[in-house]
């Protein structure tokens, strides 16, 4: 199986998805062009600059944007949950993305292995969306068996944000 695989469920209109750190498997362009291809409207990186720099791909932000698609950049550290600067952005970035999602956009979630911190993610956004938090992480684990890893994760992920 390719290391970059693309694991997507229906969420609203659109497809919300969840990936590996694209290039971790060593083929950065390959990637990229699996990505293009798949079309996201908006990428959410949840890899550190550390993770990134360490991968070399330092520039997937940029890559991704010079594709087309939005790039947001919310650094979590691997088991982790959002820090407060993350979380202060979160209500803007769920907002933008589950517009796009009830658009029928594709929005597409990665972190170094497109488990944790990316079921994490998703799981809030699909609960943000009006999904009842146990029927979405079962949806969820259907596509990504390891998606949310921590019990941390698990309470950010069902804890909407109020204006959510």
């Amino acid at each position: 199986m390719p290391d970059f695989v693309i694991h997507a469920l229906q969420v609203g209109e659109g497809i919300l998805a969840l990936s590996p750190l694209p290039g971790r498997g060593g083929d950065y362009d390959a990637d990229l062009e699996h990505l293009r291809e798949w079309q996201p409207a908006m990428l959410i990186t949840l890899t550190t600059e550390v993770e990134m720099v360490e991968k070399g791909v330092r520039h997937l932000g940029q890559d991704i944007q010079d594709r087309g698609a939005r790039w947001v950049h919310l650094p979590i550290r691997d088991f982790g949950i959002p820090d407060a600067e993350v979380e202060e952005k979160w209500p803007e970035v769920s907002r933008i993305a589950r517009k796009a999602l009830s658009g029928g956009g594709r929005v597409l979630i990665h972190c170094m292995g497109g488990c944790g911190r990316s079921g994490m993610t998703a799981l809030r956004l699909m609960v943000e969306a009006g999904e009842d938090p146990q029927a979405a992480l079962t949806r969820l684990r259907r596509v990504r068996p390891c998606a949310v890893e921590n019990d941390a994760q698990m309470k950010w992920a069902v804890t909407p944000t109020p204006s959510g």
